[in-house]
């Protein structure tokens, strides 16, 4: 038997907290995407996924603490942090790296 504030605070809202955290690493670093043909290329796709999603996790509690980015989701880390763009542009004597602004 449980308490009605216990049951609520302590297994109803970790039980939420935890469908969050799966829908962040389906919907922010594509875990849900098991298109390919074969049982094993879809499991590897989803432990590099896994994977990513511990290494983010770690990032933040470890390297992002006490900035803006402490609470960030794993989606937001990754646009501001790991998405880095760059064009590059080869011609006879040089190689140009252009890199975005934002």
């Amino acid at each position: 038997r449980w308490a009605a504030r216990a049951l609520y605070e302590d297994l109803y809202c970790a039980r939420g907290d935890m469908e969050n955290r799966i829908k962040e690493c389906q919907l922010d670093l594509y875990a849900d995407r098991t298109s390919a043909h074969t049982m094993r290329a879809n499991q590897l796709r989803l432990w590099l996924a896994s994977f990513a999603y511990v290494l983010i996790c770690a990032l933040r509690r470890l390297g992002l603490a006490h900035t803006r980015l402490a609470e960030a989701t794993c989606g937001t880390i990754r646009l501001k942090l790991l998405k880095i763009g760059a064009q590059v542009r080869v011609s006879v004597r040089r190689i140009k790296v252009a890199m975005a602004s934002a």
